[in-house]
């Protein structure tokens, strides 16, 4: 098993017989995940730490169910965290099988308690690659390439945690690393705006989210606001995703909350911080009874990413909207 998603040429088969029309692609978040997402795929993970995060794609896939997924991701935060977490909680109805990661914690919120969990207890099989290591892999895979060359992996020893090759440069005589391409089944994949055809907006950092969507063979893609075809293309550089690429369109507000997305609201220290409180004592022999409740109350006791917020007290989320406000301003 050296390809852990669609092997290139899966992957270039997959893009030649993709429907690349410019066709109505909304849908609900619970017709994406079911159409989409299999038991097995490799899923790509868009955004950076926590910004951006497919949180609310994540509550859907957790309430559906999976098993056996690969997870592809730079460095991500509480989109993996609450997926992993779900295993922990709910092992017959969830179950990641493979982690291919540069980075999983949360920054000024700490280390993540779950990949600590599965690791120490070896639940998964996990592939370590640095940032750009891994962008590179994606890049790859967007391009149609089956590998990438990088000096990266030449600098340390994360060649041998990985399936980078080393070969004599055929032009230099001197080592070059080769990437091999990730081509994930399905990316998943939150923005700012986007219209009905995939057209995607992005702001403040790219991350790699362009890349994941244009390596994978599907993308669900979704958004604070749906806009008009004629409001995004009045802009056309703008456009970080364009309409081929996407699979699926679901307008959620707040899709990335407790994580921020760039002007429309910041992060919910208070979210995050319950969420990682809930995981760390498990690690220690705690009983999961309170992570396994929060499960049950906020994601198995709703029918929706709407239903979820509603639950929670309505001033935190203004808060973190008004914080972002706030970081505008000063920027302006």
């Amino acid at each position: 098993m050296f390809w852990t998603g669609l092997s290139p040429d899966e992957a270039r088969e997959a893009l030649v017989n993709k429907d690349k029309s410019m066709r109505d692609k909304r849908m609900t978040l619970k017709e994406a995940v079911s159409q989409f997402i299999k038991d097995g795929d490799n899923v790509g993970i868009g955004g950076f730490v926590n910004v951006r995060q497919p949180i609310a794609t994540a509550h859907e896939m957790i309430r559906q169910g999976f098993k056996d997924l690969t997870l592809s991701f730079q460095s991500a935060g509480m989109g993996p965290e609450i997926l992993g977490a779900a295993m922990i909680a709910r092992p017959d109805h969830c179950s990641i099988k493979r982690i291919e990661l540069a980075y999983w914690a949360h920054e000024a919120f700490g280390l993540s308690p779950t990949w600590r969990y599965l690791a120490e207890r070896s639940m998964v099989e996990i592939e370590d690659w640095s940032n750009y290591n891994i962008s590179a892999r994606f890049k790859a895979g967007a391009m149609g390439l089956p590998f990438i060359p990088s000096r990266g992996p030449l600098g340390g020893d994360i060649k041998d945690s990985n399936r980078t090759k080393i070969m004599d440069c055929p032009f230099t005589g001197r080592p070059i690393a080769l990437l091999p391409a990730s081509n994930p089944n399905v990316a998943l994949i939150h923005v700012q705006a986007a219209d009905m055809y995939g057209n995607c907006i992005i702001r403040g950092s790219d991350a790699t989210c362009s890349e994941i969507a244009m390596a994978s063979a599907r993308t669900i893609v979704t958004c604070e606001q749906l806009v008009s075809h004629e409001l995004i293309t009045s802009a056309p550089k703008d456009v970080g995703i364009p309409f081929p690429a996407v699979d699926a369109v679901v307008e959620v507000p707040y899709g990335a909350f407790p994580g921020a997305c760039r002007r429309h609201y910041y992060f919910s220290g208070d979210e995050i911080r319950n969420f990682l409180g809930l995981i760390a004592p498990i690690s220690k022999g705690g009983s999961p009874d309170a992570l396994k409740a929060w499960f049950d109350e906020y994601v198995f006791g709703v029918a929706s990413f709407e239903e979820y917020l509603a639950k929670l007290p309505f001033k935190r989320i203004m808060d973190a909207r008004a914080e972002e406000a706030c970081a505008i301003e000063r920027l302006a």
